[in-house]
């Protein structure tokens, strides 16, 4: 009887032994696997960059010049005819290179108290140089010489009669004195004293 109780606690032992080997439920380590990684979704791939051919600016159309303020800036003032005596007075200008008013012309108008009359005209021209509207301009009476100026491109000057002329031509303006007086001598004299202003006026612009 003892041996066979001997028997059955060596077996139970060896059962026990056995079961050991196996995994613990309670060890979290040995228990379970390592979880498989799950294939892991990539990031998109970045669009194809599309080829971006820059506008091109749009070019500025050049603005119009003021043939008119160009003109006027280099007509005589007032004040730079003062000491001729003269008063404004209204009308056109006469004799030489002379014609109706356009948006590129300006006029300006004196009379002395002998009744003479001074009139000093400036021409812009847009699609001309004011030195070949000089050089091409065929007035009447006789060619007269006139003291040259300097800054200006060409100039000549004409008598007819008792009125006298003076072109200067400098860049697209062409501006013009004219001198009615009551003989020819006294109209080239106003002319001549006149031309240092005329010519500053006209020099001075572009």
């Amino acid at each position: 009887m003892r041996h066979r109780q001997a028997i059955a606690l060596a077996a139970v032992a060896l059962v026990g032994l056995t079961g050991c080997d196996g995994p613990d439920p309670n060890n979290l380590e040995t228990y379970y696997d390592d979880p498989v990684p799950t294939s892991s979704t990539a990031p998109p791939a970045p669009a194809p960059k599309t080829s971006e051919v820059p506008m091109s600016p749009a070019k500025a159309t050049p603005a119009a010049p003021d043939l008119g303020g160009l003109a006027q800036r280099a007509l005589l003032s007032d004040a730079d005819v003062a000491e001729e005596g003269v008063q404004p007075a209204s009308g056109e200008a006469s004799g030489c290179l002379t014609g109706p008013a356009s948006a590129g012309s300006r006029t300006a108008t004196w009379h002395y108290p002998s009744g003479s009359v001074l009139s000093h005209r400036v021409v812009a021209y847009p699609d001309r140089t004011a030195a070949g509207v000089v050089a091409d301009a065929d007035c009447a009476g006789r060619t007269v010489s006139v003291p040259a100026q300097a800054g200006v491109e060409r100039q000549r000057a004409w008598c007819e009669g008792k009125t006298c002329t003076v072109l200067l031509a400098k860049g697209s303006l062409v501006s013009v004195l004219t001198v009615s007086a009551s003989t020819e001598t006294r109209a080239v004299d106003a002319a001549k004293r006149l031309l240092p202003a005329m010519t500053a006026k006209l020099a001075a612009q572009p």
